[in-house]
Formats: C-alpha cells, structure tokens, sequence
C-alpha cells in the first residue's frame, strides 16, 4: 500500500543513514545511501539533457547548497553532461556575474526571481549588456515564475529558457518544459502525479477541471520508493489535460518564500512563545525581482508597541527558525482581541492552508 506523506508527515530522520538531505528548518530529513546519490545524480542528468544542456556547454548553478539546497547535486549532474560545471551559489549578484565570465558559461541554473534579479543589476548597477555574457542557455528551477519571465529571459540573453521541476524533498529536477509547453515532461514515467488536496488518490488522465497538488512517487528512492509524496503545489486544471502542468501555486502548513518552505505552524509556536502577541499576518510581495516576506504584529498592551526590545526578539526568533529573511512590522495600535494567524500572498501563490477546504 502506497504512504502518503506531506512535508509536515516527512518521517523523522533518527534511524536513517549514509547522507542526510535536512530542511533549513530541521524537520524534514531525507536519507540518501551511496546508491540513492547515483540514482539521483542520474535523474538530474537524464532531465539537464532533455532541457537541452550538452557536452560543449560550460554551466555555474546559482542555487542553495546547505540543508536540502539542490546547488552541489545539480552541479554534479551538469559536470557529467557538459564540458565543465560549477556551483557558485545564489548570493551577490557581482560574484555570480564573475563566476559567469571566468567559467566561460554558456548556462546559468538559477530561480527565477534570480535570474530576474541578475539580468536588472545587469543593466541598473553593472552596466553590463546581457549578451556580453554569451549565455545559450537558462534553466529555471525552485520557484513559480512571474508571467512572462521565461519571454524576457530568452530577448533579453538571446537564450533558451527552460523550466525544471525538481522535487521538493529531495532536490532532484525530474522533469522540464519550454516555455511553449502546457505541461511538463518527467524523465522516466511514474514520477509526477496529480492528486485532489482532500483525497490520497493519483488522478488519471485524461484529467477533470479543479484544484491538483503535484504528488511525487520517487521510485528510485531505496526508503521513500513506496510513498507518494504531496510537495504543496498545486495547479488548477482546465480539464482535459494529459500531462501535469507546472505549478502555479502553493497550499498546506507551508509557504514558497525565495525558493524556500517557511512552515507556518512553525512560526504560530514561536511566536506563542512570546508574551503579549495578540496576533498576526505574513504578508508576501513580488513587487521588484524578488520576493519579499514581512510579519505584521499586533501587540496586546500599548506598552510593547514601541518598545524595541519586544521587536527585537521577534525578529530573533524568526532568525533562528528560517533562513528567510522576514521584516517585522509592529502595528501601530495595540489590541487584546485575539485572532487566528493570516497569510496574505500578493503574489496569487498560496491559496490556503487547510487542504480540506480547497477545491
């Protein structure tokens, strides 16, 4: 029988062994034996080639590499596929344009507000034109992209520009797609799925009009092969489709901040932990290139609301549960009425946290 397991449920990583894959959080742990790491690296070369990367290509990987960061996997399977491939990281714009030009890249692997965010540096701050870099290829992995990325990309590089799905757990791009393409196309078959929010079912194709979350099924995976894996995105389907499109948003206990899983129960348990919080809301913007994540608090005594010190430890609570950066904003009104946390996505991509409710 088939485990369905989101990433509130993700088995706890105490009897596992060989190479741990830990969430920046720490819960979600992700055991990786000797043959799950080839088997992986495999998958994401197998998927790097069908978004056409190949053996003249010289490629930098822009993504996280700590905790469960796909950065170093990723690179690995590029330097098998192409001429030579390194992992840079995703921070500092002016490095990561270095690295481009001392690696002679002809790829970029990056998230998509990355790649937005380097190509406007590009021509506000380095004063440098996008085509000095010679880049044939970007490819688009760890976030939902803001319409027209992919055609601003390809005019402005004069690139290819392919989208990877990679799983969420474990890193692995498993599947890609052009920007032309309604849906996505796994490597190998049996790997992506649909299911309905409320019910621990795969979908089958062709599929009805509603809200599906994509479902992984790793059957290469030596521990995980017999689970079906709810990754927390979602599409809404129009009906008829026969693929699994590219998500278009997110819905559970956790939200997609800058490519990262921020849980949100995990921030309802810090923040209870500090006294008079009477309530508050996570709101998330895209309004620039990136995403930005702040925290708006309502103090239950008017004695906290200007006092820094009480912001200060919210702030240091969030710093030590996530690697996101969240502003806090203290409302100017104090209240005692207590009242359930909100999450306000601006961006259209969260649109819920109770699966049960959605449809």
């Amino acid at each position: 029988m088939t485990s369905w397991i989101t990433r509130a449920t993700f088995p706890s990583g105490g009897p596992a062994r060989g190479l741990l894959l830990v969430s920046p959080e720490g819960d979600a742990v992700a055991p990786l034996s000797a043959a799950d790491r080839d088997a992986a690296r495999e998958l994401a070369a197998e998927t790097l080639r069908a978004a056409g990367l190949g053996p003249a290509d010289r490629v930098v990987v822009a993504l996280n590499g700590d905790g469960d960061g796909p950065g170093p996997l990723v690179a690995r399977a590029a330097a098998d596929v192409a001429e030579a491939a390194a992992a840079g990281g995703p921070r500092g714009r002016m490095r990561l344009h270095t690295a481009l030009e001392r690696v002679r890249a002809t790829t970029l692997v990056t998230t998509p507000t990355g790649a937005m965010d380097l190509l406007a540096r590009l021509h506000l701050e380095f004063l440098i034109d996008p085509l000095d870099l010679e880049l044939r290829h970007v490819l688009l992995v760890g976030e939902i992209p803001s319409p027209n990325t992919a055609a601003q990309l390809a005019a402005e590089f004069e690139a290819s520009v392919r989208e990877l799905y990679a799983d969420p757990f474990v890193g692995v791009p498993i599947a890609q797609r052009a920007p032309s393409d309604a849906v996505l196309t796994p490597v190998r078959d049996g790997l992506l799925g649909l299911a309905r929010p409320d019910k621990d079912a795969l979908l089958e194709a062709p599929y009805d009009a509603g809200l599906a979350e994509l479902v992984t099924t790793p059957t290469w995976h030596s521990t995980l092969g017999g689970t079906a894996l709810r990754t927390g995105q979602a599409v809404r389907l129009a009906g008829g489709e026969q693929g699994v499109p590219a998500p278009a948003h997110t819905i559970g206990e956790h939200v997609l901040v800058r490519g990262r899983w921020l849980s949100l129960p995990k921030v309802a348990a810090a923040l209870s932990r500090i006294d008079g919080v009477s309530r508050w809301e996570l709101r998330i913007t895209r309004e620039g290139t990136l995403d930005a994540a702040a925290l708006h608090v309502t103090f239950a005594r008017d004695t906290l609301v200007k006092n820094p010190m009480w912001k200060s430890r919210i702030a240091q609570a969030l710093y030590s549960l996530t690697p996101v950066s969240i502003e806090v904003v203290v409302e100017p009104e104090a209240s005692e009425e207590r009242r359930p946390p909100v999450v306000t996505d601006h961006r259209g991509h969260h649109l819920g946290r109770d699966r049960s409710e959605l449809s």
